[in-house]
């Protein structure tokens, strides 16, 4: 069974900065593109910021300038550095990766259960 452990959220100031971390494991043959999404309660799941296998980036446009994603291949991590917070930020941050667990499978979206960022003062 694939996993996906999301780790690093918490409270912080607006115009603070937090690191988020997520770890895939389990049966994983390979891993394409991995991702960061967020949900704000009455709000549709948004995307984030998301990273293909050689290390391509795109963010979303609210985001841009602050937020930074990263992974590391070698330990199926992914990151996302977040400075500047604001109020608007707050949301449960999800990591999402389309993951191949079998020679003769497809890929498929694999989700973590979300870390919280609340940004208050």
């Amino acid at each position: 069974q694939v996993q996906l452990v999301e780790s690093g959220g918490g409270l912080v100031q607006p115009g603070g900065s937090l690191r988020l971390s997520c770890a895939a494991s389990g049966s994983i043959l390979s891993i394409n593109d991995m991702g960061w999404y967020r949900q704000a309660p009455g709000k549709e799941r948004e995307l984030v910021a998301v990273t293909t296998r050689d290390g391509t980036t795109n963010y979303a446009d609210s985001v841009k300038g602050r937020f930074t994603i990263s992974r590391d291949n070698a330990k199926n991590a992914l990151y996302l550095q977040m400075n500047n917070l604001k109020p608007e930020d707050t949301a449960l941050y999800y990591c999402n990766a389309k993951i191949l667990i079998s020679s003769w499978a497809n890929f498929y979206n694999y989700w973590g259960q979300g870390t919280q960022v609340t940004v208050s003062s």
